[in-house]
């Protein structure tokens, strides 16, 4: 398991740790639902870890609002 600086992942989400929050627990619960991982997994990885990694990968990314 490794850590993810959440620094790392704010600028996929347009800066707001808000949007951050909603992106990685809207993603760890489909992850945890059964949703295929996007990034290499190891055993003892979490959802929520998973989560933040593709999210600093830049797979995931935070829509503007027209």
């Amino acid at each position: 398991m490794e850590y993810v600086p959440i620094e790392d992942c704010l600028d996929k989400s347009l800066g707001s740790v808000y949007k951050l929050t909603i992106m990685v627990a809207v993603r760890a619960q489909e992850l945890a639902d059964g949703a295929s991982p996007m990034v290499e997994v190891e055993d003892r990885d979490k959802p929520l870890n998973i989560a933040l990694r593709e999210i600093s990968a830049g797979l995931l990314e935070a829509e503007k609002k027209k």
